[in-house]
């Protein structure tokens, strides 16, 4: 699944969801999704901004986290996923993310 791909969905669940009052920042490798919240909705992007909670992790470990194939708690544990910021707003992560 190509950037743009993951972008796009990401793009139409943020439509879906509340927006949650601060930004979110997915660093997939050398690709960036920001994810606005505070605003009336939520604003999907690749601007490098800085944002309350950060969650790195490659393509392919956000894939298996968005299929179901992969705990989020488990993929935090083992370090395949890390996340610097706010913690309450990284358990929001798998409404963004279904």
């Amino acid at each position: 699944m190509s950037i743009e791909s993951i972008l796009s969905a990401i793009t139409s669940q943020a439509a879906n969801v509340a927006p949650f009052g601060a930004k979110m920042k997915f660093v997939l490798g050398e690709d960036i999704i920001l994810i606005d919240g505070t605003g009336d909705s939520n604003i999907v992007s690749q601007n490098d901004e800085e944002a309350a909670c950060t969650i790195s992790t490659d393509a392919d470990t956000f894939l298996q986290l968005k299929n179901g194939e992969l705990n989020p708690m488990m993929a935090v544990m083992s370090g395949k996923v890390k996340i610097k910021g706010d913690m309450g707003l990284a358990m929001k992560l798998q409404s963004l993310v279904q």
